[in-house]
C-alpha cells in the first residue's frame, strides 16, 4: 500500500514531468536569501546586520507580490504572469551586482514583488492536474520535492559566492530565474483541470471564511517553527563550538522530514492539519532537555518534529485546493505562499529574540514550540466558530 499510492500518483498523465519541472524550478528561488545575504555583508561589506534589513525588504515585497501574482493567473492566465515576473525578476538579480547598498535596499522590495512565484505554480498545477483522492499523495510529494530544491540551492549560492565572488553568485541566480520563466512558459502547464467548472468570481468574503483563515495560520505558524528552530539550532551548535556540523544536522532534519512526508501522503487517511501542528510545536519543546548535548543529539532530538514538517505543509496545499472556488485558487494559493513568506520573516526574529534574552540556546526550541501550538489552538478555534456551509469546491473539514 505505501508503494502503491505513488505508484498510482505517477501513472497519471503529465504528474511525472510537472514534478520534475517545478523541482528544478525551484532551485534558483532557493539560492536567493544566501546570495542576497553574503552579497551585502561580504561583497558589499555591510555586515550581516545590514543583510538581514535588505532580506527583510525583499520578504515584504514577496508576500505582497504572491498574492497580485495569483490574481493575475485568476485573471490573465499563467503565460502572462511569467512574461512580467520573469522579466522583472531576472532585471533585477542581473542588476543587483551593479547597486550600492541604498539603491539595493528599496530595489529590494521590488525584486521581492516581482519574484516568480514557482512554489504556487506547482501547488496549482497540481490541483489541476490530480484528481481529489490523490492529491494528499501529489502535495506530499511536492513538499519532498521542496526539501530536496533547498538542499540544492543555498550550497550551490554558498559555494559561488565563497569560491567564485558574491556579484557572480547574483548574476547566475539571474540566468536561473531566466531560464525558469522561459522553460515554464513553453511547458504552460494548466491551472485549472478540463473538468473544473469556472463560474463568476464571487467577493473574497464568501471564500476567505474562518476555515480557509485557519489553514492559513497553519501554514504560516508551520514556518514561524521552521524558521524559529533553524535560528536555535545554529545557536546552540554555535554555544557548543560546532557550528561547522550546521549543514549535517540541517541534512539529518530534512531526511527525517521527507520521511513523514513519505508516510503522509502513503496513507488513506491521514492526521487533521491542526493535529499536525499541535505536533510539530509541541514535538519540538523537548529538545530543550538536550541544550549543550553533542550536535547529533540534537539533531536526532528534533528528528521527531522534523517529521511534522512536510506533512504539514503538504495538508495546508491540500485544504487550499479544496476549500475556493476554481475562479479563485490562484489568490487563494498566493495568499497561501504570502502566510508561509510571513511565518518566515516573524520567526527568526522572535526566536532569535528568546534566544538573546533567556541565557540558553535551548530556549529558543521552546519559543518556537510555544509558537506553534499558539497557532494550533486558534486555528481550532476559528474552525469550531465557522458555520457549516457548502464549499464551492469539494471540501473536507480540517479538523
Amino acid at each position: 500500500m505505501f508503494v502503491e499510492r505513488y505508484r498510482r500518483l505517477f501513472a497519471i498523465p503529465g504528474v511525472r514531468t510537472l514534478l520534475v519541472l517545478m523541482f528544478f524550478a525551484r532551485i534558483p528561488p532557493s539560492a536567493t536569501s544566501l546570495a542576497l545575504t553574503l552579497h551585502v555583508a561580504i561583497g558589499l561589506e555591510h555586515g550581516y546586520g545590514a543583510a538581514g534589513l535588505v532580506g527583510g525588504v525583499a520578504t515584504v515585497g514577496i508576500a505582497i507580490g504572491a498574492t497580485l501574482s495569483g490574481r493575475i493567473i485568476d485573471r490573465y492566465g499563467l503565460r502572462t504572469l511569467l512574461l512580467v515576473t520573469g522579466i522583472g525578476e531576472t532585471s533585477f538579480w542581473l542588476t543587483a551586482p551593479m547597486m550600492s547598498y541604498p539603491v539595493l535596499l528599496v530595489v529590494a522590495f521590488f525584486g521581492g514583488m516581482f519574484a516568480v512565484p514557482t512554489m504556487s505554480i506547482g501547488r496549482q498545477a497540481i490541483a489541476a492536474l490530480v484528481p481529489d483522492e490523490h492529491r494528499r499523495t501529489a502535495y506530499s510529494f511536492d513538499s519532498i520535492s521542496v526539501e530536496l530544491s533547498f538542499m540544492v540551492g543555498p550550497l550551490a549560492a554558498v559555494a559561488l559566492a565563497t569560491q567564485v565572488s558574491t556579484s557572480d553568485a547574483l548574476r547566475v541566480v539571474a540566468v536561473g530565474f531566466a531560464v525558469v520563466a522561459v522553460a515554464l512558459f513553453f511547458a504552460n502547464p494548466a491551472m485549472r483541470g478540463d473538468d473544473e467548472v469556472v463560474g463568476e468570481r464571487p467577493p473574497r468574503r464568501e471564500w476567505l471564511n474562518g476555515k480557509l483563515a485557519a489553514v492559513l495560520l497553519v501554514g504560516a505558524g508551520a514556518v514561524f517553527v521552521l524558521a524559529g528552530t533553524e535560528v536555535a539550532l545554529v545557536a546552540a551548535l554555535r554555544e557548543n563550538g560546532e557550528v561547522q556540523w550546521t549543514g549535517a544536522a540541517t541534512i539529518i532534519l530534512c531526511a527525517t522530514s521527507i520521511m513523514g512526508g513519505l508516510v503522509h501522503g502513503a496513507v488513506r487517511k491521514s492526521l487533521p492539519q491542526v493535529v499536525l501542528m499541535a505536533l510539530l510545536g509541541a514535538l519540538t519543546l523537548p529538545v530543550l532537555f538536550v541544550d549543550g548535548a553533542a550536535w547529533w543529539v540534537v539533531a536526532i532530538a528534533l528528528g521527531p518534529a522534523s517529521a511534522m514538517c512536510a506533512p504539514t505543509i503538504a495538508a495546508t496545499g491540500e485544504q487550499v485546493s479544496k476549500l475556493v472556488p476554481v475562479v479563485v485558487r490562484g489568490e487563494a494559493t498566493g495568499l497561501q505562499s504570502s502566510a508561509f513568506t510571513f511565518g518566515a520573516a516573524l520567526g527568526s526574529p522572535v526566536v532569535g529574540f528568546v534566544v538573546d534574552h533567556s541565557g540558553s540556546p535551548g530556549w529558543g526550541f521552546v519559543g518556537a514550540g510555544a509558537g506553534g501550538l499558539v497557532v494550533a489552538a486558534v486555528a481550532a478555534l476559528l474552525i469550531r466558530r465557522s458555520p457549516a456551509r457548502a464549499q464551492p469546491t469539494s471540501a473536507s473539514a480540517i479538523s
